[in-house]
């Protein structure tokens, strides 16, 4: 599931019932923002800083179980690889800010000098790029290279990224990219430094917009269609020295990177490593560990759920571990383009079919997750979480499920299947458990995590189900909804949001008018009220509310799970207590 950020304030608690230890959590304060376990119960180190402040130099290791989907701006929306590619490879126009909790949720400028000047009623948007900024062979970086990356995004052979230059500049009806010469009147450059979109209707929270690697810079000289993703040209303060896709990326300094215009990224490691292609668990053991180079490492994916029971009675090891909240909803996407799922009552017997709190347990227990009660997150629903839709226990219900199936037609069951990557087969054999106990009798599929977004999003070849989910970019609904359930974003390839290729004109139509709503706090509730709606056509199943696990070795210094991206590490500014300790 493309993971996107979290957003607004966030005062929901979660309930920890591990005997081992507990998280704290069910603090009120915003934005991801927790500093105080509850009670003053020991808990992982959630909305704080691991390892106090970093020094500079040495080698930071990242450990990973796949290599990336995307490091090409035009294509990067996967959420820990935005993060990882906007905090060390390029520059968008704004960012967010480098801090832990609800400070990080603030949008500040990055390549521009301001937040971005509306005119034309917030159609028009004019930012002015700062004086001195430079790529990674010292030449300038022009107003020009942001538009020719937005066009890019445009490109059928660079699907997969965000589309919010294709739903918002004006005059894109048709467009296919600068590929063939064809530009955007919408995006003008006056000069060197001053870049304007024109939109097609007002959008005010478009500073939020610019921070996506979509708006950052790339030179048409360096174009190389899809081979971009092995060699992004440097406008951050790294460089690729090498990538050996699926085994190794090897990031160096780029010297031409000036400080003086980045306020947000502080560079303290000489060299970042990603190693790619291991085991989970071997993971987790090794930085568990924290021998050698695996005490200069982080962990790039989640602790596996197995890993748990070695972390959380171990004192030692659990202050280095990160767990902050995502803000995203993990939902089971059912396939409606065709039967089963085509079929209302089936979706809505999967809905009841399905063992909701063995999903948390297959994904880490309670400590980590919460039952998702609806589509949005508590982080767009004031702070809390929605009421459900549909009443019946997490355990599901199976004999209303039953009957559902019955009055489809369907007494005797169905066969179907689900597509997963392979760190969610645990998670899929659950699914399995469950639906068998209404007949259904499910087939798994698993792939691996770095093409897995492109498997299912190729339409044509799609599962029934898929595991999958959303975050919003930024604080608000409207960059959650309309990108999970609005059937115009559909794509043949690169599907990344509607997974479950679901089509309603009267939704597409409210969404339409909630989108033109001047008042945002009218609009918060019409969204609300529209996630209901939704919820009524069962085009997907809300799973679960995650936290995201990370741990760091011993020598890490600077590491927090940022609000912002879905709990990642900011790569922004961790680094090393001890730069000759690092190996690598």
């Amino acid at each position: 599931m493309p993971r996107r950020r979290p957003a607004r304030t966030l005062c929901a608690c979660l309930s920890v019932s591990l005997s081992l230890a507990l998280l704290g959590a069910c603090t009120a304060q915003g934005g991801g923002d927790r500093r105080t376990p509850a009670g003053g119960q020991p808990g992982v180190a959630s909305g704080t800083v691991i390892g106090g402040t970093p020094k500079r130099g040495g080698t930071l290791t990242v450990l990973s179980n796949q290599d990336f989907a995307h490091l090409d701006p035009a294509r990067n929306w996967v959420m820990p690889t935005m993060d990882f590619g906007t905090r060390l490879l390029y520059r968008t126009l704004t960012t967010f800010r480098a801090a832990p909790g609800k400070e990080g949720g603030e949008i500040v400028p990055d390549l521009a000098t301001d937040l971005g000047r509306s005119s034309n009623g917030g159609r028009t948007w004019t930012f002015t790029l700062k004086p001195g900024l430079v790529y990674e062979d010292g030449t300038p970086i022009r107003a020009r290279d942001v538009k020719y990356n937005v066009e890019r995004s445009f490109a059928p052979d660079l699907a997969g990224g965000p589309d919010y230059a294709q739903r918002y500049l004006a005059g894109t009806e048709g467009y296919a990219g600068p590929l063939g010469g064809k530009h955007l009147d919408s995006i003008r450059t006056p000069d060197e430094r001053t870049v304007v979109f024109e939109l097609r209707r007002p959008v005010a929270e478009f500073s939020s917009t610019v921070t996506l690697p979509t708006f950052s810079p790339v030179p048409e000289s360096r174009e190389a269609g899809v081979q971009y993703d092995l060699r992004p040209f440097s406008s951050g303060p790294y460089r690729v020295e090498s990538y050996a896709r699926g085994k190794k990326l090897v990031l160096v300094r780029n010297v031409h990177w000036n400080a003086a215009t980045d306020p947000v990224r502080k560079a303290y490691p000489d060299r970042i490593v990603v190693v790619q292609g291991l085991k989970g668990g071997q993971i987790d053991d090794r930085i568990i560990a924290s021998a050698g180079a695996d005490a200069s490492a982080v962990e790039w994916s989640d602790l596996q759920p197995s890993s748990v029971a070695k972390v959380l009675p171990r004192p030692e090891v659990l202050k280095r571990l990160s767990a902050e909240r995502t803000g995203c909803t993990d939902m089971l996407a059912l396939n409606t383009s065709r039967a089963p799922f085509d079929d209302p009552s089936v979706r809505r017997a999967l809905l009841y079919a399905v063992d909701r709190q063995a999903q948390v347990i297959a994904n880490g227990g309670p400590a980590l997750n919460d039952v998702a009660t609806g589509y949005l997150p508590p982080s767009l629903t004031g702070g809390s979480a929605s009421k459900p839709v549909h009443d019946g226990p997490a355990t599901g219900d199976v004999a209303r499920a039953k009957r559902l199936l019955a009055e489809a037609g369907r007494a005797d069951g169905l066969d179907t299947t689900i597509t997963v990557s392979t760190g969610d087969k645990t998670r899929a054999e659950a699914l399995q458990q469950s639906l068998a106990r209404v007949g259904i009798r499910l087939r798994i599929d698993t792939v691996d995590p770095s093409v897995y977004y492109d498997t299912i999003g190729d339409t044509a070849k799609a599962p029934d189900m898929a595991i999958s989910g959303w975050c919003p970019d930024y604080p608000s609904a409207a960059t959650f909804l309309p990108f999970v359930f609005d059937g115009r974003t559909i794509k043949e390839k690169g599907n990344q949001g509607n997974v479950s290729q679901f089509r309603d004109a009267a939704v597409d139509r409210r969404m339409d008018e909630i989108a033109a709503m001047p008042d945002a706090a009218a609009a918060d509730k019409a969204w609300a009220a529209l996630d209901a709606e939704i919820q009524r056509k069962v085009p997907a199943v809300p799973l679960l509310w995650e936290r995201k696990p990370l741990l760091v070795g011993d020598n890490v210094a600077g590491a927090f799970g940022h609000p912002s991206w879905t709990g990642q590490f900011d790569f922004a500014v961790i680094g090393l207590k001890d730069p000759s300790r690092s190996e690598g």
